[in-house]
């Protein structure tokens, strides 16, 4: 790649003076060079600076080109299997919430069967088991970084998804089993949480090894879309199973949809593109030749800059933005069907359909999103700071908005509109905050996910919260209350990011150069510069070759060898050897 920037007629000033110095004697050119050395290099850097951005653009679009379909694009069937991942993730989310409206009241199904109450638990225990998940998923998140920094982060994910997927299972028969079994109850979902907790930081680490910069959001945001697909798509079925067959329905539904989604996912992904047994070889050099130049090693324990981490303003940019994200995702997640049925009035199976047009909506947004924020970044309209702050001043700023209005409305129709555009606006988030990870770190970008995700995590205190403000204020007056609060919320994420947000690599993050690397693409490149002179000049020429083949003759050893070797160790008497001679 390095060499791609030198073999053109224009070439940089560097090697000019090189090319100079090759016109001298063989013994002073040698001289010369060693003595300019480190001019050479800082040129050199200069220009690999000045073209990296050039060559990273005519890569990707020669990749385009090569391969229209996207489908048949390794990385592009990860992307889409991880969707599906996270839809059965968030899926298995929304079965607690669809069936506590069966468990805890007295219920008639379609069919005019009455069931009568269950599950006999107070709001403060009702709280408990609801957040009992968001426990354990705030645990792993930092632990799930380092994981996916240090083992394959493709199996990680895969392994998360399967854990949480029988632990559902076991989870109904527990349920079943009410009360003398609701301490396992509990345990089983804080087991879920740690295990899912696994699954942001697992996937920003397969990221790190098959994004290449130009496509980071487009790829993320697909893959993570699979969350909200998860909750349009959870919340209708887990309502209709619950409302048609019974209320553990669709635990055993879920949980048998993650073990069937296991093997093949573990059959497709891979956690390096070299690793892949069935990539193309022309993604697998193009993704390597992207990615290399952002990053050509993993992040161990031990070489995780943790201060610099915490004391980074843009780190904790994206952290309080995820939290804030995270406080009004959380809230509708687990009380959305609570609030279709006790203040709007709506059946669970009919809510069930409706709550699943905000997140409709808000998956539509987030790919579009996606797509925008790439082509405003790769055509240069706008630089990669400008389109994260764009988009999420859209996300924070159209979410608060419609939520201070949905805290003055009652009325059905226009309360669910609302709703819907809220949580459409707030998709627009996802393409600033939440794949700005890559831009400032991304050999960090799990560790970063996982500390993000981890704090995020408590906004699951958002239900508990509700939960005591509808017990003490009325259903009606609680619910109003807490729409302002997450209101308030967003406006505070959007302006901390609009101040401190970045969206270049940022300095603690770079990975430094071995020296030795950009010494040898200068040697190489003086060994090149030498051979044109000597074609220029052909009587010179054949004596210098005939120089050097007597003295590997005499010697046993190449004289360009030596000069390759020359500041790799090579004691002091073989240099003044060969400059003698």
């Amino acid at each position: 790649m390095a060499m791609s920037c030198f073999s053109n007629d224009k070439a940089p000033r560097a090697n000019s003076d090189v090319e100079a110095s090759m016109s001298l004697p063989q013994s002073k050119s040698l001289k010369w060079l060693f003595k300019q050395n480190e001019t050479i290099i800082q040129k050199a850097k200069s220009v690999l600076t000045r073209r990296k951005t050039k060559n990273i653009e005519q890569l990707h679009s020669i990749s385009e080109k090569s391969d229209v379909f996207f489908l048949k694009k390794k990385r592009w069937q990860t992307a889409i299997l991880a969707n599906i991942g996270f839809i059965i993730a968030f899926g298995i989310r929304c079965n607690f919430g669809a069936a506590k409206g069966r468990m805890i009241n007295n219920f008639t199904d379609p069919f005019g069967n009455n069931y009568t109450q269950q599950f006999y638990w107070s709001p403060t225990e009702l709280g408990f088991m609801e957040s009992a998940f968001f426990y354990g998923y705030a645990i792993t998140q930092i632990p799930g970084g380092m994981l996916a920094a240090k083992f394959a982060p493709n199996l990680l994910f895969g392994f998360s998804i399967l854990v949480a997927s029988v632990l559902n299972l076991f989870l109904a028969l527990a349920l079943s089993a009410h009360p003398h079994t609701d301490f396992i109850v509990l345990a089983i979902q804080i087991c879920q949480g740690l295990s899912l907790g696994l699954s942001y930081p697992a996937m920003h680490g397969v990221w790190r090894h098959w994004a290449p910069p130009m496509e980071r959001s487009k790829l993320a945001t697909t893959t993570f879309t699979g969350g909200y697909l998860g909750v349009m798509i959870g919340l209708p079925i887990s309502a209709y199973l619950v409302s048609y067959i019974d209320w553990c329905a669709p635990f055993y539904f879920f949980g048998a949809a993650g073990i069937l989604w296991f093997p093949i996912w573990f059959a497709v992904s891979a956690s390096t593109p070299e690793k892949s047994k069935s990539i193309s070889d022309d993604e697998k050099r193009f993704i390597i030749e992207q990615v290399g130049q952002v990053t050509s090693s993993p992040a161990t324990l031990t070489t995780i800059p943790w201060k610099e981490i915490l004391l980074s303003a843009p780190v904790w940019a994206i952290v309080i933005n995820n939290f804030c994200r995270s406080w009004t995702f959380f809230l509708l997640l687990g009380n959305q069907l609570t609030y279709m049925k006790d203040v709007l009035h709506l059946e669970i199976q009919s809510g069930g359909l409706i709550s699943s047009l905000p997140h409709a909506l808000m998956s539509v947004v987030v790919l579009a999103s996606g797509q925008m924020a790439d082509y405003l970044r790769s055509t240069g309209k706008m630089s990669t700071q400008m389109v994260r702050k764009l988009f999420n001043t859209l996300g924070f700023g159209g979410e608060a908005l419609f939520l201070c209005c949905l805290s003055l409305i009652s009325e059905p129709s226009a309360a669910v509109t609302t709703l819907i555009f809220a949580a459409g606006c707030s998709g627009f988030g996802i393409a600033g905050f939440n794949v700005n990870h890559f831009d400032i770190a991304p050999r960090y970008a799990p560790i970063l996910m996982g500390f993000s995700n981890g704090i995020s995590a408590l906004a699951g205190a958002g239900g508990f919260i509700l939960e005591h403000l509808v017990a003490t204020q009325g259903i009606k007056e609680g619910w109003r209350i807490s729409f302002l609060i997450a209101a308030a919320i967003d406006l505070t994420a959007m302006i901390i990011f609009i101040l401190f947000a970045k969206g270049e690599l940022q300095q603690w993050a770079k990975e430094k150069e071995p020296q030795q690397s950009m010494e040898d693409i200068v040697r190489r490149l003086s060994y090149i510069m030498r051979r044109m002179s000597s074609r220029r000049r052909p009587e010179s020429g054949v004596k210098h070759e005939r120089l050097c083949e007597e003295n590997e003759a005499k010697s046993g050893w190449s004289t360009r060898a030596t000069v390759d070797n020359e500041n790799q160790g090579m004691k002091k008497q073989d240099t003044t050897q060969l400059i003698s001679t």
